[in-house]
């Protein structure tokens, strides 16, 4: 398959420095991109009467053809081929002749490979997105289920204060929120065209940059400096960036969902269709979804440093190193994609103990504060009540009990001013429901949001 240049050079390149050079074992899954950005540039220069009206109809054909050859099997793509880029352009020329060596007039493969980039890139943003949002539908059915699901919060991994399981589950629906935002953020800020900046200096003939830019959905046009748009991969390491947060997310839930899923917690129950077993305890029932996802974060975060570390030193503008933007760039694209999509199934089938939640909550003394905070009503300084309040924690402890379980002599030991309605104070209803700052976990402020974050998904879906 013949190359794209050589005619300056007198000997073949040597096999193993033209395999150690080529890209097309991993650049061949943007053939549908390229061929978008050549038809699009096809256009352009029939309209312009740089190619003839029937040259331009003939490549436009030509390449409608090769893809739809491609999609359905009936045309390999060939790792002999340096590139995609020339694998394309080669088979055009032997299907339909000289027009297809017209093709590349007024572009250069660093123009090609940045159009390409982006198109693949913009793709990528919007399916991850769409991902997102069937996790957020997720959340939101976990969150309308468990509105009224008590159980612990935590600080340092200590039980905190009472809240529920809708409230917890919000948390992650705002990440995913930001998440999105960065995401549309992106895409905006990408949308720009480089077709057209040629090598690095533009070209002598007369382009419709603007024309391209349209064809292909570029809302922001064209570029406006040629050097920048061959060298500019700030677009993908913002993506990759992106991309960790989103598995920096995912993977802290799914550490929580591994901590539920112990036996000391029991808080969830993992459903078999996401979860192994052990080759030899009978017993395990393990959260090995969560766990990939888990350590899966890693390599997109490797992504991410590896494509810094590859710009950090490269002088404009195009440089060969810049063919270090596909590969692990395109594996952290497919592997966050993977983790959004099984982490759905998992969240969509598992199964939450509500009772044991709530049991934990109780037994964590999530309601001491609360307890405090009565005594303060009664007229107690709040350092005094917050000491009683420690000193009953600390006879529970002994006890083996939940606050719930005090006696009112109990109570009364340690301050005259307990009454019955202390039960009703520290119950987890009253504890959660009381919390209607702006929020928090109340019952209402917690319908507020599960109402919000409706419109916020049928808002981002028009």
């Amino acid at each position: 398959m013949a190359n794209l240049w050589g005619g300056r050079f007198t000997e073949a390149t040597d096999a193993s420095a033209y395999k150690f050079n080529q890209s097309i074992s991993f650049d061949k899954r943007m053939y549908r991109d390229d061929i978008k950005g050549s038809i699009a540039h096809a256009k352009m220069l029939g309209k312009q009467g740089i190619i003839t009206s029937d040259e331009s109809e003939r490549i436009i054909k030509g390449l409608g053809d090769i893809r739809s050859d491609i999609d359905e099997g009936r045309l390999i793509i060939s790792d002999e081929a340096e590139d995609i880029h020339s694998f394309i352009e080669s088979v055009l020329t032997e299907r339909i002749g000289d027009a297809g060596k017209k093709l590349h007039t007024g572009r250069s493969r660093n123009d090609q490979v940045a159009l390409d980039m982006k198109l693949y890139t913009r793709s990528q943003i919007s399916e991850t997105d769409k991902l997102l949002d069937e996790l957020q539908r997720a959340l939101i059915a976990v969150m309308e289920e468990n509105i009224d699901t008590y159980m612990p919060g935590f600080t340092h991994l200590q039980k905190a204060q009472p809240v529920t399981l809708a409230h917890h589950t919000g948390a992650y629906f705002e990440m995913f929120i930001r998440d999105r935002q960065r995401l549309a953020d992106i895409f905006e800020r990408m949308n720009t065209c480089p077709l057209g900046a040629g090598a690095l200096a533009g070209t002598t003939y007369d382009l419709d940059r603007e024309m391209t830019a349209s064809l292909l959905g570029f809302d922001g046009g064209s570029t406006r400096n040629s050097m920048d748009s061959v060298s500019d991969r700030d677009y993908l390491i913002e993506f990759l960036s992106a991309l960790s947060m989103i598995m920096m997310h995912l993977s802290r839930f799914s550490e929580e969902i591994i901590i539920w899923n112990s036996n000391e917690y029991r808080f969830v129950d993992i459903d078999d269709r996401y979860s192994t077993g052990s080759s030899i305890m009978p017993q395990k029932k393990n959260p090995d979804i969560a766990e990939l996802v888990r350590g899966k974060t890693g390599r997109v975060y490797g992504a991410l440093m590896s494509l810094l570390t590859t710009m950090k030193g490269i002088p404009l503008a195009y440089n060969k190193d810049m063919q270090e933007d596909k590969e692990l760039s395109f594996d952290a694209m497919d592997t966050v994609k993977d983790c959004i999509r099984e982490f759905t199934g998992m969240i969509r089938t598992i199964r939450f103990n509500k009772d044991v939640m709530e049991e934990s909550a109780k037994r964590g003394f999530t309601n001491a504060t609360d307890a405090a905070d009565y005594l303060v009503k009664k007229g107690i300084p709040f350092r005094e009540a917050h000491s009683i309040v420690g000193r009953l924690v600390l006879k529970c402890v002994d006890k083996g009990i939940a606050m719930d379980d005090l006696s009112l002599d109990e109570y009364k030991a340690e301050s005259d001013v307990f009454e019955n309605d202390i039960y009703d104070a520290i119950s987890m209803k009253t504890c959660v429901d009381k919390r209607l700052t702006k929020g928090a976990p109340g019952r209402e402020r917690m319908l507020e949001a599960v109402r919000f974050y409706k419109v916020y998904l049928e808002d981002m879906k028009a």
